[in-house]
Order: structure tokens, then sequence, then C-alpha cells
């Protein structure tokens, strides 16, 4: 890989990232795009932009950025919550890591790469050589000046763990100062119990009843027995479709489109007045609602949440175990009412232990399959191989700036392309795990990415890139580090395409948002469909999170390697903390929060990679023919595993509960406070399950006001 080709794909992202910066500083002031670059203001009833011409609309501004810088940490926790804050301190870690990297390794060892005489070099035909050339591979064998190399490991080292301990400590002592500041919430008062006994001639819910009202009786509050309701929410969600075509039908004001055949796709069957066709369906779906609602109430799981009166009750009931047999009254938290995942509570044990091995299975053979692009990627990279594969393509590729857009740019794009779907299919198999909360789907699934990112991507790439890919390698240990010495610094190219693909061009588009600009625009335009009722979007950590994470771990294995990838990973570090701070301020509103509790895979992700760079290290001074210094190496990542042992220890446990200190100050602040008697009545109903409060749609399907008036209220839910 030649370093020209390099600079053309840095040039050609260069140009889409200004691209998108100055389109979307247009298209945002537009009338009708607030759904698309400000959807949460305007849910929030924030953006009020006048429909009349106005000059200033058509000229590209930077407001937003200012805009974006100027709140501070205070405010964004106060309208994005824990979660936002904890996201953006991602970046702000990443960017003193690589600000502090970017010194140590553009300005003294890169120019050690260079004036080494390792390979050849000819100074006056820069562009067209290697970017070896820039890289560790270029200093002498034996050489001295390696121990600055080796001293570099050791200090980035100490100072990515001194920064990873700065913030474990920090976001830990955040999450403890917003729970205490936080307003009371059902979670916080409310335990998950599971397996609970059956008792012949009683149900559930008075076996709970008599179980807490007895054991405790000073602090038990109330209790909502799950039902089993997949049928009937299928049947909502038919309902809900049908009401949306129906409201779209009327709007359209059309007497063309009020007549279709009734079949399927609306291609088959006898033709019918679609108004009156689907408002007769509608009814008959909302009767058999209504009936499963009712039905509904006697399909009792053994499952219940209940809630105390105090945060502290509700946290000793979690830890202690509840009957003499283990298995019967298992407790866990519960998640907030609108982080239930309901669907969980209709699989039965067996059900989701199968689903466990088969999303394993699943997860394997994605990462066997995705195998197969990587390897196109690679041929990309090397043009002798194109030329074998396609042989008609000879003379096109030998064109200097085709070849240059093919090897430099084109590989890492392929590769963004088919990782798009990831993340998606990862929420699919964590959702069948048998999680009871769509936060811990979403932790879930941005594990696997991360994972299946780390592996697909650096790994793969790495070896499939060099001819030592073949399973051998992991059958002998000891060989691994001087397997990654010799192919990691052979895809430095490939990772700095991709860093500016990935990185700069992807961040910049997420500003654009190009499909929410798209639907909208067929909504409006060619559909001619005006409601109000559109849904903001939330952050999508699972996705985002692994690729930050990705990017630090490349930057941490090329530190002392190719540290010309550092300046290009500080740049998409600063883009990523404005353009995601405008958008959580503008574009996305939480739906749930876990407080912080993704932290700690930002943390083991980041050990993991110091560790890597580790083994790379001690099998690079090994190949240089230094083994004084790889000897010396070997403490590194064990010093590095005690380190993490003590963060563990000290941070972790905050992470998974609060302590007794923290509960008990907040309850007895909350005991004269005069709100605390109504919360305690909304807890009674937080966890009823929505679909046993489904609205009518049926009659009233042009007032959208109709969607809460309930099918059964909620004292014939309570009997």
């Amino acid at each position: 890989m030649i370093l020209s080709a390099l600079l053309t794909s840095v040039g050609i992202n260069l140009g889409l990232c200004f691209l998108f910066f100055t389109l979307y500083s247009i298209l945002r002031k537009q009338p009708g795009n607030a759904e698309v670059y400000a959807p949460r203001l305007v849910a929030e009833g924030k953006s009020q932009q006048s429909s009349n011409f106005n000059l200033e609309r058509l000229l590209p501004s930077a407001g937003w950025v200012t805009r974006a810088w100027r709140p501070s940490e205070a405010e964004l926790l106060s309208t994005s919550g824990l979660d936002a804050v904890v996201f953006m301190r991602i970046f702000i870690f990443s960017a003193r890591v690589f600000t502090f990297a970017v010194i140590v390794g553009i300005f003294i060892l890169l120019p050690i790469n260079y004036m080494g005489k390792q390979l050849s070099l000819d100074f006056l035909d820069l562009p067209n050589k290697s970017l070896e050339s820039f890289t560790i591979s270029n200093v002498d064998d034996g050489s001295n000046r390696l121990w600055i190399h080796f001293s570099a490991v050791y200090i980035f080292t100490a100072v990515v763990c001194y920064l990873l301990y700065f913030e474990y400590d920090y976001i830990s002592s955040k999450r403890v100062s917003y729970f205490y500041s936080s307003k009371p919430h059902p979670h916080q008062f409310t335990i998950l119990v599971r397996s609970i006994p059956a008792s012949s001639g009683r149900s559930y819910s008075e076996t709970v009843e008599r179980f807490f009202s007895e054991y405790y009786r000073a602090t038990y509050l109330s209790h909502w027995v799950v039902r089993r309701a997949s049928k009937l929410q299928g049947l909502i969600k038919n309902s809900k479709r049908l009401y949306r075509r129906l409201v779209n039908l009327k709007s359209a004001n059309h007497d063309r489109k009020r007549f279709g055949r009734a079949g399927f796709m609306g291609l088959f069957g006898e033709r019918v007045d679609l108004l009156d066709h689907y408002e007769k369906k509608l009814e008959d779906i909302e009767d058999n609602v209504r009936a499963e609602q009712s039905s509904c109430l006697g399909k009792e799981v053994g499952a219940a949440f209940v809630s105390f009166r105090t945060r502290f009750a509700a946290a000793s009931a979690i830890h202690m175990q509840q009957g003499v047999n283990p298995t019967q009254w298992v407790t866990e938290p519960a998640p907030d009412p609108e982080d239930v995942y309901w669907p969980f509570f209709s699989a039965s044990f067996l059900k989701r232990w199968i689903s466990n091995l088969v999303v394993v299975v699943a997860c394997v053979l994605l990462t066997v399959l995705f195998l197969i692009p990587v390897l196109i990627v690679q041929g990309l990279t090397h043009l002798e191989q194109l030329e074998i594969w396609f042989p008609f393509l000879k003379g096109l590729l030998r064109i200097a700036f085709v070849s240059q857009v093919i090897t430099g740019y084109l590989p890492s794009l392929v590769l963004q392309l088919f990782l798009y779907v990831v993340p998606s299919i990862m929420i699919m198999f964590s959702s069948i795990q048998g999680y009871i909360a769509m936060s811990q789907i979403e932790k879930s699934a941005c594990i696997k990415v991360l994972w299946f990112t780390i592996w697909n991507i650096f790994f793969a790439n790495v070896l499939s890139g060099s001819a030592l890919y073949r399973v051998e390698i992991f059958l002998e240990p000891k060989n691994i580090p001087a397997v990654l010495a010799v192919a990691v610094p052979g895809q430095a190219t490939f990772f700095i395409a991709y860093v500016v693909t990935s990185g700069w061009t992807s961040t910049s588009s997420e500003l654009f948002q190009l499909s929410t600009l798209v639907f909208n625009f067929i909504k409006r335009n060619i559909c001619r469909k005006y409601d109000d009722e559109f849904e903001v979007p939330s952050v999508p950590y699972h996705s985002e999170i692994p690729r930050i994470l990705l990017f630090g771990l490349l930057g941490i294995t090329y530190f002392f390697l190719a540290p010309l990838i550092l300046p290009f990973l500080l740049v998409y570090y600063c883009l990523g903390y404005l353009i995601y701070r405008n958008q959580l301020l503008n574009v996305y509103a939480p739906k749930y929060e876990t407080d912080g509790k993704l932290w700690p895979i930002v943390h083991d992700s980041m050990i993991f990679s110091l560790i890597l760079m580790h083994v790379i290290a001690i099998g690079i001074f090994g190949l240089k023919k230094l083994p004084l210094a790889s000897s010396l190496t070997v403490p590194l990542p064990i010093l590095t595993l005690v380190f993490n042992s003590y963060c563990r220890r000290r941070f972790l446990p905050m992470f998974k509960s609060y302590s007794v200190e923290s509960l008990l100050k907040k309850d007895k602040e909350e005991q004269n406070d005069p709100t605390i008697a109504s919360f305690h009545e909304r807890l009674a109903t937080a966890y009823h399950d929505p679909a046993l409060l489904h609205g009518r749609y049926s009659g009233n399907s042009g007032n959208s006001a109709s969607i809460i008036a309930p099918l059964l209220s909620t004292a014939e839910v309570d009997s």
C-alpha cells in the first residue's frame, strides 16, 4: 500500500465531511426538517420555525457548533441523563489519551521511525513510498533507538491507567450524586420476584400478598403479578397498524384511494370501500382485544413486581435469600416501568435456555460468515490479487487515481457497509436471551457488537492480510506475540483509511441523518402525510460505543508501531464530541436510564487494548533483536491486570448497587416529603402491563385522544 493511496482516501473523506457539514447547516434551517434535525426540540415544543422565505436559511453557518459547545455537563445531565454524560466522557477520556499520544508519537517516535535505515527509502519519492517507512519496521534491528519505544510503552501505559482511574472515580462519584439529586423512581422501590411457588387453592397474587405481608409487614407496599400476554400484545400491534392506515386514509380526502382490493398487498380479493373495510376489521380486532384482556387476568405467571415503602427495604429483599429453597422466591432489581421488556414473561424457562444456546451458535456463525467480506476487503487492498481475479480490469487498475481510490478508500467503505447490519442483528439476538429490560438488551448487544467488531475488524483483517492466517497460530500461544508483531504493522495504512472513512465520514453523516431526511421527504411530499405523531429517537449506544472503543484499540495498539494514525484518531474524537453533543441536545431523547452502567464496558475494553499492545511489544522487540527490552516488557501486562483488579474491587460494586449509607440517607431525606405519599399511590399501579390498559381506536379513528382511553379501567385490572 503506497502513501499516495492513503492521501487520496483522506482527501475524499475530507471533502465528504465538508459536504455533510455544509448541507447540515443549510437543511436544518429549512421548514419541515425540524422533525429530522431537532425531533427532541419538536417533541418538547421548543422548535418554532416560520415558513416565510428567509435568505439566511440558504447560507451555511457554524452557529450550531457554539450552541453544542456552550451547555455545561450539569445541563446535559439534567436534560439527557447520566448515560449521555458517560457517553460524552468516553470522548473526553479518549481525547486526553490521544492528545498525549500525539505529542509523544508524532514528535518523538515518528521521526525516529522515519530516520531508520531498515527499509530502503528514497526521500525524493516520498508520496509513492509505503507507510512502513513511518513505522517501527523501519528502525534498524538491535538499534538503541528502540529503547525510546520501550520507554514510550511504559509511560503511555501509566498515563492511560491514571486517566482510567480518574474517570472511573469521577463517574462513580457522579453516579452517587445523581442518585442523591434524583426524584423517587419506581424501580428504586421495587424488586422482581420470580419462581414463585404454586399453592393449591391460592393464586400467585394471593401467595405473594401473604408471603410479603408476613415477612415484610412494616415495609411491604403492594405487588403486581405478571400475566402471560403474548397473544394480546400481537393483537394490539395489529390494531395500532390498522388504526394508522385508517387515519392516513381519512386524511387523504381522495375518493379514488378509498377503494381497493382487500386481499394480499391490495392486489387480490374483491374490490371494497377500504374505509368501511378497515373500520369493521378494527372493531373485530378490538373485540378480540377486550376478550383477550379479560382472559389474561387469569393467566398469571410465577413472577411479580413487589414494591416497598423504602429503597433500603427493596435492596435488602434483593440481597437476601427469601425461602428455604434457593430456587424459589428468586429476587432481582426491577427495571423502570418504561424499561420493562414484557415479552420476556411470555417465554418459559426451557424456551429461554434453548434461546441462549441458539444465540451462542448464531453469533459464532455470524462471525465466521463475516470473514467473507473481510477477505473481499483484503483483496481490494492488493492490486495484484484484483488483476488475477478480474483480468479484464488490468488497464483500468493501472490508472493512478483509480488504483489509489480502490486500494485506499474502497476497502474501508465496503467493510463499513457490511457492518451497518450487525448492531440490529445483535439487538435481535439479545432480545431472545431472557433479559427483563430493554436497557439490559442494549447493554448485551453493545458487548456483542464490541467483541464482534474487535475480532472481525482488527484480528481478521490483520491476520487475513498476511500469510500467517492459520488456525495453528492459536494452537501455539507462545508464537502469538511474534505473529502479531509481523502482521499488525503491515495493516497500518488500511486502518488509517478505516478511521477516516468509518470515523470522520460516518460521524459527520450522523449530523446529516440521510435516511430520516429521505423518509421525512417521502412522507410529506409523496405520501402527503402530515400527522404530528412521530417517535423521538434514542442514542444507539449499542452501535456507537463499540465503534469508539475499536478506534481506541487501534490507537493504543499502533501508538508505538505506526504513530501516524494518532492525529486522525484525535480529529475523530474532537469531531465526535461536538457532533454528539449537538445530537444529544437536539435530536435524541433518552427512553430509559442505566445510571452509567456502560462505563465498566469502556474500562474493560481499554485494559484489553493495553494488554494487546504489550503482547505486540514483546513480539516486536524480539523480532528487532532486542531481547532484553522484550523481557522487560513482560511485567507490564501483569501490572496492568493488577491495576484492573484493584479498579474492579474499588469501583465496580458501586455500579452494581447502591450502598446502605446512600439508601438510608436518601430515605431519611424523604421521610417528611409531602409528595412521597402520592408517589406510593402511583407506585401501586406503575408496573401494570400496558397491554392490559390499551385504548380503544374504533369509533374515534379521527381523534388521536382516543388512544389513551383504556378498554379495561384500572379498577377492573386490580380486581
